[in-house]
C-alpha cells in the first residue's frame, strides 16, 4: 500500500507558501525563535528598512509591529505588504499622535523634527529627518540646525542629548514600555550574580539604567559588539528574544536577560499567522500615495546617514 503522506507542519506549509507567492519574511530580533528561524532577514529597524528597500519578491510579509510594515509599504508602494496581526501595534508609536505633532511644529516653527522611526506614517509626514536607535546620535548631530524636535521616545532623547550640546533638543513625552520598565536595581542584582558580566543596554532604556551600563547599543550594535568582544558573559538590557539570535551566533558566550524585558506586541505574530496571511496575503498595509511621498522623504535620509555604531 502506499504510504499516506504525514499532515504538513505549518513552518513546511509557510516555506512553499512563501515560494509559492514570490514572498520574502522580514522579522525583528525581537521576534519569537521559530519566526526568526523562519524569516529571510531577521535585523533591527534601520535593517529592515534598508532590505526592505532592496527587496525584489512580489509579496513582503512584515513580522514585526505596525510602523515597521507600514515602512515596508512606503519604500515599496507597488508591492504587496502583509502584517501578520493588525493589532501587534507599538505602543511607543501610539503615543506620538499627527496633530500633537503639528501643534508643537507651530510651537517651535524654526526647529527641524527628528522623528525615531517608531512612528506612524502619517506622523513621518510631518517629520524632516527619521532615526534609529542605532544612528539617532548621528541624525541629530548632522543637522546645521540649533533647535531639534525629538518624537517620540524621550529616553532616546535623552541620551543623545549627552553626545549633541550644541543644540536644543524638545523632547516629546513618549516611551518604550519594556525598555522603561528595565530598572536600576535588576542591572545591579544580575551585576552582582554575575560579576564578570559586560552590562549592555538599550538606549530606549533609562538614563538611571544607561549609567549602568558599559556598553549602549542598538540590537544590531549589540550583536555586532558581542561579535567583536573577547569577554565570555554578556548582561542583554533589551527585549529578552535578542539572545536568541545572539545565541545562535555566539555559541560558546553566556547571556542573562532582564527578567519581565518582554514586549507583549511582538509576540502576538506566530507561525498559524504568518501561514494564514500568505495563504490569503492579507492583512495588507494600504496607504494614500500622498502618506507614502511625504513619508518616503525622511525614511530615505535616515537610510543615506546610515548606522551610528
Amino acid at each position: 500500500m502506499p504510504r499516506i503522506p504525514e499532515k504538513m507542519s505549518e513552518r513546511e506549509r509557510i516555506l512553499e507558501l512563501k515560494k509559492e507567492k514570490n514572498a520574502v519574511i522580514l522579522a525583528h530580533n525581537y521576534q519569537r525563535p521559530e519566526i526568526q528561524d523562519l524569516a529571510d532577514f531577521v535585523g533591527d529597524s534601520l535593517g529592515l528598512s534598508i532590505q526592505a528597500s532592496k527587496v525584489e519578491a512580489e509579496v513582503i510579509v512584515f513580522c514585526g509591529v505596525d510602523f515597521m510594515a507600514e515602512s515596508a509599504k512606503i519604500l515599496n508602494p507597488q508591492k504587496i505588504v502583509v502584517h501578520p496581526e493588525p493589532k501587534a501595534r507599538c505602543p511607543m508609536a501610539a503615543m506620538c499622535e499627527l496633530e500633537g505633532l503639528i501643534e508643537i511644529k507651530r510651537k517651535y516653527p524654526s526647529a527641524k523634527v527628528v522623528g525615531y522611526v517608531n512612528t506612524t506614517a502619517a506622523c513621518k509626514t510631518e517629520m524632516d529627518v527619521c532615526c534609529t536607535s542605532s544612528n539617532a546620535v548621528k541624525v541629530v548631530s548632522s543637522l546645521p540646525d540649533k533647535e531639534i524636535i525629538f518624537v517620540p521616545d524621550e529616553n532616546l532623547g535623552r541620551y543623545v542629548q549627552r553626545f549633541v550640546k550644541d543644540k536644543n533638543i524638545i523632547l516629546w513625552p513618549g516611551f518604550c514600555p519594556t525598555h522603561n520598565a528595565i530598572k536600576p536595581d535588576q542591572i545591579k542584582r544580575l551585576k552582582k550574580a554575575h560579576p564578570d558580566a559586560v552590562v549592555i543596554v538599550h538606549p530606549e532604556c533609562r538614563p538611571e539604567v544607561i549609567d549602568l551600563a558599559d556598553a549602549v547599543k542598538s540590537t544590531e550594535g549589540m550583536i555586532k559588539f558581542v561579535k567583536a568582544s573577547d569577554k565570555r558573559e554578556f548582561i542583554i538590557g533589551t527585549e529578552k528574544e535578542l539572545i536568541y539570535r545572539l545565541k545562535k551566533e555566539n555559541p560558546e558566550k553566556i547571556f542573562y536577560s532582564i527578567p519581565g524585558a518582554i514586549c507583549p506586541t511582538m509576540k502576538m505574530i506566530t507561525l498559524s499567522s504568518v501561514a494564514k496571511a500568505l495563504e490569503n496575503l492579507a492583512p495588507r498595509v494600504e496607504l494614500d500615495e500622498e502618506t507614502i511621498r511625504k513619508a518616503k522623504i525622511p525614511l530615505e535620509r535616515m537610510m543615506e546617514i546610515g548606522r551610528g555604531d
